[in-house]
């Protein structure tokens, strides 16, 4: 396992935190007291995306941010599926490891079906939710996704695992105002996967984003599960993968929902954002 050394701690002071599991070691911060809320990242993020966040809410909260296997601070093993049902699996131990009950699941991008997979199966210890560009559902015969499928092969793979593509050019192109992104900060999205074996989880995620389409299905037809769940949905209307009509199928998903939507930002809505995000946030979280 590479040092940490590279980890910016004026931006990201947490303490490190390891869960120990059967095809690795999972980073996760655990900062605060209170009601706990579980942060769940998508790709090519970790906790890291989080930081703001967590420094806000931790005054008031008990705030908990994993870094899927394969990203962040978490072991990068070569022979592990990556897949986003295994990735949901990790987070369900983590989730009963802390025995963390009343929570509030915290869900952005590849965030969403692997947290809410957890809301479905474990409806009674939620909470609440906060939703942000992510989606539930099959994206196989979406037209939009379609392209996708490129990435799925032998092309994809070696933009994803030889040149970083996902965390050096994608990262940068979804966010709407690109000076949120400076070069420090992009750093820190960069450094995690410093060779082509460690960038090996992003690849996965972009081949799964249809692949995993049964396993997505399997979770939008239980849907009903959480649909009396107060939830909170922030979304990036500059986002050019999550749209105005993935939002509308997210609002579908629940009775009691509240909605705020960012004209000008884009895909990655607290980078962008950063502190603006944490008084939204905690108002919710406080009136819920």
């Amino acid at each position: 396992m590479h040092d940490n050394n590279w980890v910016d701690r004026n931006e990201y002071p947490f303490e490190d935190h390891y869960l120990d599991l059967e095809m690795g070691r999972m980073h996760f911060v655990d900062e605060g007291k209170g009601r706990p809320i579980v942060m769940v990242h998508g790709t090519p993020e970790w906790s890291f995306g989080y930081r703001n966040l967590i420094k806000g809410l931790s005054k008031n909260f008990r705030c908990i941010a994993c870094d899927h296997i394969g990203f962040g601070l978490s072991d990068k093993p070569a022979d592990w599926s990556y897949l986003p049902e295994a990735h949901a699996k990790n987070l369900n131990d983590l989730i009963e490891s802390l025995n963390l009950e009343d929570l509030t699941l915290i869900v952005h991008d590849y965030g969403g079906p692997i947290g809410l997979s957890y809301a479905i199966n474990h409806p009674e210890n939620i909470h609440s939710l906060v939703l942000m560009n992510t989606w539930m559902w099959s994206l196989k015969n979406d037209s939009h996704f379609l392209g996708t499928q490129l990435f799925g092969g032998a092309v994809g793979r070696f933009l994803y695992e030889q040149m970083s593509f996902s965390a050096r050019v994608l990262l940068p192109s979804a966010m709407s105002n690109q000076s949120k992104l400076t070069r420090a900060i992009h750093q820190q999205y960069l450094k995690p996967w410093r060779t082509a074996e460690e960038r090996h989880g992003t690849w996965v995620f972009a081949r799964e984003l249809i692949g995993s389409s049964d396993w997505y299905d399997s979770l939008w037809q239980k849907r009903a599960c959480i649909q009396n769940i107060t939830a909170l949905i922030l979304w990036g209307m500059k986002d050019f993968a999550f749209r105005k009509i993935e939002l509308k199928k997210i609002k579908t998903m629940f009775h009691y929902e509240t909605v705020q939507t960012f004209e000008n930002t884009g895909h990655f809505v607290s980078e962008e954002l950063g502190n603006n995000l944490i008084p939204i946030v905690d108002y919710f979280l406080e009136e819920v």
